[in-house]
């Protein structure tokens, strides 16, 4: 079965740093697009990091540009969200997805159509 769990989330406070965990199963991640999104309360669900195969590719969003760092793990078939500098507008529950395609992140965050979803994990920021 081909699944995606994330975790590591938790409740911060302003200003504080998380680093998320999307861990693979019956998928070698190293093979797939990455992408992280989030959806805050009451919002719309929001593309905020995308990593190519090899990481050629690479999109940050305005929101979290020069915060949040995505890695690759590919020893523990994992991939790495590292977050500093957190803000309670970054308050949301975060998804990883993944996706066999070599042109995901050349057009996010215009694209959201993943093959494999993770459940979610919640990080709250405190003010």
């Amino acid at each position: 079965q081909r699944r995606l769990v994330e975790s590591g989330g938790g409740l911060v406070q302003s200003g504080g740093s998380l680093t998320l965990s999307c861990a693979a199963s019956g998928l070698e991640l190293d093979y797939y697009a990455i992408a992280w999104f989030r959806q805050a309360p009451g919002k719309e669900r929001e593309g905020i990091v995308c990593t190519s195969r090899g990481d050629e590719i690479q999109y940050y969003g305005d929101s979290v540009k020069g915060r949040f760092t995505v890695v690759r793990d590919n020893a523990k078939n994992t991939v790495l969200l590292q977050m500093n500098g957190l803000k309670p507008e970054d308050t949301a529950n975060y998804y990883c997805s993944a996706e066999n395609s070599a042109y995901v992140c050349s057009q996010f965050p215009n694209y959201s159509d993943m093959d494999y979803w993770g459940k979610g994990t919640l990080v709250s920021v405190s003010s």
